[in-house]
């Protein structure tokens, strides 16, 4: 099962595979491969005779994952939730407030209710899923190669204006350009499908056009850091000679 993101279709139901079984996001329109009328215990019965794990893009989207290990007992794959001091740099409190880090599987991680298996950007996990970085250390992109299906946490979005990244979702310091290109590497592998936690199914074109805009406006943007943290210079500007 994978929570987090959106299957054309389907909304909490399952997409059903002869070897799997994926559960995620939001109804959108009907889907072929979809049953909609099972119920939640033909579902559970479903998974319990597959090979079943609940893989999150971001911890904050567990919903549901708790009360589906404790029935089916399946592993979960998260990336950690947010320690303190991501909590103070993210949203400018205190470490008081901080005080222990997110909340977010507090049940898995901390008091081992389950069975955790972290995972971070750059890891293969063992069910054919490659990680890339979203727009935060804990908030993934997915590869599932089967499926040919890229699946985003909150990293992109589409709320009627094409796939994008959304600048308030950003923490301060980081731009939607430098997002894009740790998505670049998407664009060598044959996409077909590309499913938004906050939108609908679309497809490898929109995704081109997101990744290859944003890449171009950093190109054109003159104050933009590079990878190794220099700065360009601005059009025009010449070095002096020294004599």
């Amino acid at each position: 099962m994978a929570l987090g993101g959106t299957v054309p279709g389907v909304a909490a139901e399952p997409a059903l595979e002869p070897d799997g079984l994926v559960l995620c996001g939001r109804r959108r329109r009907p889907s072929p491969p979809v049953r909609p009328d099972r119920s939640a215990d033909e579902i559970h019965a479903l998974a319990a005779e597959r090979e079943t794990a609940v893989v999150l893009t971001a911890p904050w989207h567990e919903r549901d994952t708790q009360s589906l290990v404790e029935r089916l007992g399946v592993p979960v794959f998260t990336p950690f939730p947010d320690s303190a001091q991501d909590l103070m740099e993210k949203y400018g409190i205190t470490a008081e407030q901080a005080g222990d880090g997110s909340p977010d599987l507090v049940w898995l991680l901390r008091e081992n209710k389950g069975e955790a298996r972290p995972y971070s950007p750059g890891d293969r996990l063992p069910i054919g899923i490659e990680a890339f970085p979203g727009r935060e250390q804990n908030d993934m992109v997915l590869w599932i190669e089967s499926k040919a299906a890229v699946i985003s946490g909150d990293t992109l979005k589409d709320v009627g204006q094409g796939l994008e990244i959304s600048v308030r979702w950003l923490r301060e310091g980081v731009t939607r350009e430098q997002v894009a290109e740790g998505l670049r590497p998407l664009l060598a592998l044959p996409v077909e499908h590309v499913l938004a936690t906050h939108s609908g199914p679309t497809d490898r074109a929109a995704l081109e056009r997101l990744v290859r805009c944003e890449v171009r406006r950093r190109a054109r943007s003159p104050g933009t850091p590079r990878a190794d943290g220099s700065r360009p210079r601005a059009a025009g500007s010449t070095r002096r000679a020294t004599a």
